[in-house]
């Protein structure tokens, strides 16, 4: 796995975007990633859907890749860490988690995070809100218009059209505009929204091996 990396600078501080369907702010050495949508392959066999783990065991080693190459002590979820309540796919999650105990664990909650108090003892969260602030950054799962602060977001699952003398090629990407970041689906596990995106923004679209701003 190759990661690939561009900063940018937002209110006078540097993210690092990823590849990887990630970003990183070093100043508070935190790992910002939205929408894992934990068991959602278990939840897919439940309902009759033969689905291998692997898509799901993918995105836990790229997390894993990650957190060794960014050396964070912050994990901000920014919604969905769940995809339908707890299954098989949590308790895989949490043995992953538990080889990184010092690693603080930040859940902004989305709109399938469906979390009982049992459950959110066994994910074993630092913070869970619907927001959380820091300095001039609000993380919230989707947009909020009457708010006035910069955002951080997740939610829509980003894409990106590009036409190739072939066919229509879709890939995920970050949207930055005057008010909002907007991060892509962290699970390979998602579809793409094309058109539900925030207007007058930039693109960062990437591939496994670059990052393009349009």
């Amino acid at each position: 796995m190759k990661i690939v990396t561009k900063n940018i600078h937002i209110l006078d501080e540097v993210f690092t975007l990823t590849n990887q369907r990630a970003l990183f702010w070093k100043k508070e050495k935190a790992l910002i990633l939205s929408d894992l949508h934990i068991g959602k392959t278990a939840h897919f066999r439940k309902n009759g859907i033969a689905l291998s783990d692997h898509i799901f065991e993918n995105d836990l080693q790229r997390l894993s890749v990650l957190i060794e190459y960014f050396q964070p002590e912050k994990f901000i979820v920014v919604g969905d860490l769940l995809h339908a309540g707890d299954n098989s796919g949590v308790d895989k999650f949490c043995e992953w988690k538990n080889e990184f105990p010092n690693l603080e664990f930040h859940l902004i909650e989305g709109n399938h995070d469906r979390i009982s108090k049992k459950l959110e003892a066994k994910l074993c969260l630092n913070f869970r809100d619907e927001t959380l602030h820091i300095d001039d950054f609000l993380f919230v799962h989707d947009f909020q218009k009457k708010n006035e602060k910069f955002q951080i977001t997740g939610h829509i699952h980003p894409g990106f059209v590009i036409n190739s003398v072939v066919k229509k090629i879709k890939l995920p990407c970050f949207v930055v505009t005057e008010n909002q970041l907007l991060l892509p689906a962290f699970s390979e596990f998602t579809g793409l929204d094309t058109k539900n995106l925030p207007k007058k923004g930039r693109f960062y679209v990437f591939t496994d091996a670059e990052i393009y701003e349009i």
